[in-house]
């Protein structure tokens, strides 16, 4: 039985869809990622699963219970928004203890929250006032405070999105250390494509107000399920175009891509530009080069090919120099690297 679940989830504000159909399932321990663009439900989803919003139809249920109508204070859940809301009067040591109340648990609560503090790599410093804390600090006090009194389920909404990159990638190792060793289920919101592969267990990529798959990250970024889902995470070269004998032609050109559709039917071609090749490939298109950009360990080379942009990316290896703007330039790749939608 799984630990969270949704059951067709829908939510409307007057004539306003924010969430249709939305149904998913989340076992226990399992680190499970909503991301998505703005506005496309996934803070509504979360303020649902918390009990600050009643959905319109459809069920929330925890461990095959539905909580629908149980106030968020009843549903043994902890919760880390984008602001982290730490009470300025209170010391580190306060905020953390505060979460304690919401527990049914027998903890000794100086030695809960030395543990805690500890745990998020705040020892020592229980005495300090928040206030004079970095970002990165807060987002520490922030999820200790949330996971003190041991909920059965954690609420992360965009909690690192104020944060520089540098340390919003070594805190979302953190965080991931730390839901591992505690071992608790977890539903995280985020906007950032690249966060929720790098932590996620599984993900689900949301799209105005409904779930457009569902899959490790591997899954979702190796074998998109729509166009949308292969244009958001990462980016991505598509290709419309129709069924042929040959393969599939795009405005005069014709792939040799084998696919599952008879001649003349629509069909679309997603390629990974770290699967395209300068040079020879099985599948070759020559652009007239719109940038390159020298990245270190590889180059990003933008294409104006026939009007359609391409973008290559190329270990710099590869490269015995960076193509110049307006050069034309021959790339390629191969059947096996195409997923077919």
């Amino acid at each position: 039985m799984s630990s969270l679940s949704l059951d067709s989830v829908s939510k409307r504000y007057g004539e306003t869809t924010a969430l249709s159909d939305v149904s998913l399932d989340i076992e226990d321990g399992e680190f499970f990622t909503l991301v998505g663009p703005s506005g496309c439900g996934k803070t509504t989803t979360l303020r649902a699963v918390a009990g600050f919003e009643s959905p319109t139809e459809g069920a929330v249920r925890f461990g095959g219970v539905d909580v629908s109508g149980v106030p968020p204070e009843d549903r043994d859940v902890g919760i880390v928004f984008q602001q982290y809301s730490l009470f300025p009067h209170m010391t580190v040591r306060e905020n953390v203890a505060y979460g304690l109340q919401f527990t049914d648990h027998d903890y000794d609560p100086d030695a809960r929250v030395a543990d805690l503090l500890d745990l998020v790599g705040l020892a020592g410093m229980g005495d300090r006032d928040p206030n004079a804390l970095s970002g990165g600090q807060q987002q520490r006090v922030a999820l200790a405070r949330a996971l003190a009194p041991n909920p059965d389920v954690l609420l992360l909404d965009e909690p690192m999105s104020a944060l520089d990159a540098r340390l919003r990638e070594r805190l979302r190792r953190e965080v991931r250390r730390i839901q591992a060793e505690l071992d608790v289920t977890t539903l995280y919101v985020t906007h950032d494509q690249a966060e929720a592969l790098a932590v996620s267990d599984r993900v689900a990529v949301m799209n105005d107000g409904h779930v457009e798959q569902v899959g490790t990250p591997q899954e979702v970024y190796r074998e998109p399920a729509t166009r949308f889902v292969a244009e958001f995470v990462g980016e991505n070269n598509v290709f419309d175009g129709r069924a042929t004998e040959a393969g599939v032609e795009v405005d005069g050109t014709t792939f040799a891509v084998p696919v599952d559709a008879r001649p003349g039917e629509s069909v679309t071609l997603c390629v990974r530009p770290e699967s395209m090749q300068v040079g020879g490939a099985t599948n070759a298109l020559t652009g007239v080069v719109d940038y390159a950009e020298f990245l270190g360990d590889a180059v990003r080379i933008g294409l104006d090919w026939q009007g359609q942009a391409v973008v290559v990316r190329v270990p710099a290896i590869d490269l015995d120099s960076v193509p110049a703007d307006g050069d034309d330039l021959t790339v390629g790749f191969d059947s096996d690297a195409v997923v077919t939608l």
